[in-house]
């Protein structure tokens, strides 16, 4: 078996990167939301930079397939529209950037840009629901055009637009299942337009990024199907605070190495 994985051209650590990527993506999608941030800096320390962000793409696909069905009723579409056009202001200030620079610099933006989300997390977890953006006419147009621009640009660079997008979730007063399915179908609709982006600006996805990602499909599905039960059974509190703690720990490692 290990014979069979590196003939396609994977080293048997990048095998290992990209098996505990898919689960923790799976797991994301159901159970602990936040622990995706966790695969950002792993694998760009194994991979490097700018290709990291090709092999987790194809990756975060089939979550977001998963998450869309799963959520197909929940979205809140106009919560989505509203801040969609600077998303995608967003994904090209971030091909452009990510075009223009080394792949030392480009690991140093991923693990920055972790780290920020890492705090943003920290900050709304402690806070919970005195988190309150301003929820004005003109308010919400700055925090739409701030937060999208944001998420789109951090999305395209280091695929870690989740908690910069969920403080713009939060100021809409959704209900979970509303959170959950607006968050699911806002990522599905960047990342399949990053795709193209990826594939023909970048030429950072061919074959050797895809096939993994299919092979690693009953992985990131076991992971969503183990989340439903693991959010029953532990207390996320803690282990939401370790993932965080490994994750800053790896993101300060891209930003000084």
């Amino acid at each position: 078996m290990p014979e069979l994985l590196t003939s396609i051209g994977y080293s048997t650590l990048e095998w290992t990167g990209i098996i505990i990527a898919a689960l923790l993506i799976g797991i994301s999608r159901t159970a602990i939301s936040g622990l995706a941030i966790l695969v950002i800096p792993l694998l760009a320390g194994i991979f490097g930079g700018r290709a990291s962000t090709g092999v987790i793409l194809p990756m975060l696909v089939v979550a977001d397939l998963y998450a869309i069905y799963h959520f197909r009723n929940a979205a809140h579409r106009p919560t989505i529209a509203r801040i969609l056009p600077w998303a995608m202001l967003g994904l090209v200030l971030g091909v452009s950037v990510g075009g223009y620079i080394d792949d030392r610099h480009f690991k140093m933006t991923i693990g920055l840009i972790v780290l920020v989300c890492i705090l943003i997390i920290l900050y709304t977890g402690r806070r919970g629901a005195e988190v309150k953006p301003p929820l004005s006419a003109r308010g919400m147009f700055i925090l739409q055009a701030v937060i999208g621009t944001a998420a789109g640009f951090s999305s395209m660079i280091g695929n870690a637009a989740g908690p910069i997008f969920w403080i713009y979730l939060i100021s809409c007063n959704l209900g979970k299942s509303s959170f959950m399915g607006t968050s699911a179908w806002f990522f599905f609709m960047m990342n399949a337009t990053k795709l193209p982006l990826q594939i023909l600006v970048w030429n950072n996805i061919s074959a050797r990024n895809i096939i993994p990602s299919i092979m690693v499909v009953p992985v990131i599905l076991g992971g969503a199907y183990a989340g439903t039960f693991i959010i029953k059974h532990i207390n996320e509190k803690p282990f939401r605070y370790l993932v965080l703690g490994m994750a800053m720990v790896a993101s300060i490692n891209l930003i000084v190495r």
